[in-house]
């Protein structure tokens, strides 16, 4: 047993039971989550290891700089175009490229469209099954539910007791059947699962309509982009030519026809986070107003960039602007340059990496970044190299580097976002917080405020859903923009001024900043001779799910859990409850599999 205090401010101790989480399904990519809880099943630490090695970085080096952004969308197919966007603004960046304001708005439109339709997949999808049992919706009575939805969001059309008993009937077709997929392997006996039946009934046929709707709204990209996912961008603006008369046989994607269509989903995606998804997290979150666990580093650090300007280059018009907290002091917001090598590094004291003999405990900003991979298993861990029984915190235990601002672990992510917008008075932000945390407060009957409320997993996943319907809000706006640009006669989507090597400076850096629907995303780029000499991405769910780093200080997934009380161990509802609050997406986080492809870990628990 071992019990320490680590420097940002948690106490770990190791003893206990440990129970190992592996893989942690729900979630993109490959991770792995070892915790230990003391006798009254309270967790006391937590080891989060993400288990594959990206390795993107390496394979660009040498390559032309305008490629990058097909290379990086690549690294997974449900982040798609953040990692695009923020390749290309990087090389944009570095070769001072301004791109034309069709451009600009285009591109604006598939990163709101990305995040709406990531957050409404996130929760319904991933995340709500940790809340909602569909077993227990067929006790439910389609009356009850009927007036619980009319309840809880009267606007929403699809509301009768017929309705409602139709998709109890498919429901129980579908567990009778014993064929249940995606509800296979739930823990539906657990007592951590608290909705009456008709609040389960009711957020299984939402499950259902955001399913249906969710391939509607991804339809934009194909438009602007020409496909879904990985839509395709360029360097100096966007490969979509505009031509309002024209027609698809004449090549012109972008006409009259194609813009109204695109109107018509983002005012269903409006209509659907506003009667659907909103209402519905607010609502399920009443049932669990006591649950206010999982704040973690959300209490002390949290860390954006800033994004959504009104205005191209200027970053006092981001509408979710950025900064730092430290120390859970919303009065003071510390500024953020990611260019600053004092700012943003990353450490691999615990990481499966190495940065060379006698450089293993420094800090390394991304333009002077370095990916080696180093995979040894330490001497206090359990099992094989490709069987890993338990892993040893003290040594190196994850794919995932360990990135800190001014030395701080920090959480990143919509809950950030929201935090400093709110800690900023952003007007749209304030009010949304207010309006929701009093819905919430009326149907809890609690009086929670935003400091109480937000920093926990509850909060987390209501500031998603409450950024999912800024986006479809500010999509609205920029729809409007961007007709109204149109209008005025200027068809341009791209500048090629710099489009040829022979224009660019013998060396040049850029930095690519995106506000991704899991949080900060940036990726750093130095080019020289017309080549990548380096390329890093310090992607959100590198921060949050980072191990420990030289000092001891944890990451955003660890401390989440800790004082987290768990119903039983053996069926670890709280802990998925957590994680997935973050959505993680370790294919991003890690730097796939073992080069021989063998199996790095196995299922201990389901």
């Amino acid at each position: 047993m071992t019990t320490l205090q680590t420097p940002n401010g948690f106490a770990l101790d190791n003893g206990g039971k440990r129970i190992v989480v592996d893989p942690l399904t729900r979630i993109e990519g490959h991770m792995r989550v070892e915790v230990n809880v003391d006798e009254q099943n309270i967790i006391r630490n937590a080891v989060s290891t993400g288990t594959m090695w990206r390795g993107l970085e390496v394979i660009l080096r040498g390559r032309d700089p305008r490629d990058a952004w097909a290379f990086v969308e690549r690294i997974c197919g449900v982040c798609t175009g953040c990692h695009a966007l923020a390749s290309v603004r990087a090389v944009e960046d570095a070769l001072d490229i301004r791109i034309p304001t069709n451009a600009f708005l285009i591109r604006q439109i598939m990163a709101k469209v990305l995040a709406w339709h990531d957050h409404v997949v996130h929760f319904y999808h991933l995340h709500a099954l940790d809340w909602v049992n569909p077993v227990n919706a067929l006790r439910a009575d389609p009356r009850a539910t009927s007036m619980l939805q009319q309840s809880v969001s009267p606007n929403h059309a699809k509301s009768s007791p017929g309705y409602f008993r139709d998709v109890q009937n498919r429901l129980k077709k579908f567990v009778e059947s014993g064929q249940l997929g995606i509800f296979k392997n739930g823990y539906w006996d657990s007592k951590a699962y608290l909705l009456p039946p008709e609040a389960d009934l009711m957020a299984v046929t939402h499950y259902l309509e955001a399913l249906d709707f969710q391939k509607e709204i991804v339809k934009i990209h194909t438009i602007l982009g020409g496909k879904n996912p990985h839509p395709n961008y360029m360097v100096g603006g966007v490969p979509c030519a505009i031509n309002i008369d024209g027609d698809m046989a004449a090549g012109a994607p972008l006409n009259m026809e194609r813009l109204n269509f695109i109107k018509q989903k983002l005012d269903e995606a409006y209509e659907f986070s506003q009667n659907v998804y909103v209402p519905d997290v607010i609502a399920i979150a009443s049932y669990y107003k006591n649950w206010l666990y999982g704040g973690g580093l959300a209490n002390h650090n949290l860390m954006d960039y800033g994004d959504y300007p009104t205005v191209q280059g200027d970053k006092s018009t981001d509408r979710l602007p950025g900064g730092v907290i430290l120390n859970g002091n919303w009065n003071e917001i510390h500024p953020i340059d990611a260019r600053d090598p004092q700012q943003v590094q990353e450490f691999v004291t615990h990481s499966w990496y190495s940065y060379g003999q006698g450089r293993e405990d420094i800090g390394l900003h991304p333009w002077d970044g370095v990916t080696d991979p180093h995979y040894a298993l330490g001497s206090g861990a359990k099992g094989t190299r490709t069987n890993i029984e338990a892993v040893d915190e003290n040594a190196k235990y994850s794919w995932v580097k360990a990135p800190r601002w001014r030395g701080n672990a920090c959480e990143v992510g919509p809950l950030a976002r929201y935090i400093l917008a709110y800690a900023k008075g952003v007007p749209y932000v304030k009010a949304q917080v207010d309006d929701a945390l009093g819905r919430f407060n009326a149907l809890a009957g609690t009086s929670f405020t935003p400091q109480q409320a937000l920093p926990t997993t509850i909060g987390r996943t209501l500031t998603r859903a409450l950024e999912g319907h800024y986006c479809a809000q500010q999509l609205l706006d920029d729809y409007d923009a961007l007709i109204t640009n149109i209008r005025n006669g200027d068809l341009a989507t791209a500048n090629m001024s710099r489009w040829d090597p022979a224009t660019w400076p013998k060396e040049a850096k850029g930095v690519g900043l995106v506000a991704a629907p899991r949080g900060g995303l940036g990726h750093w780029i130095k080019i020289k001779d017309g080549r990548i000499e380096n390329y890093q991405c310090v992607v959100p769910s590198t921060w949050n799910a980072g191990p420990r780093d030289a000092k001891g200080n944890i990451g955003a997934f660890e401390a989440s859990l800790l004082g987290t009380p768990m119903a039983n161990p053996e069926q670890p509802v709280e802990i998925l409850r957590t994680l997935h609050s973050f959505d993680p997406c370790m294919a991003c986080a890690t730097h796939v599999m073992a080069p021989d492809g063998d199996e790095l870990a196995r299922v201990t628990v389901r």
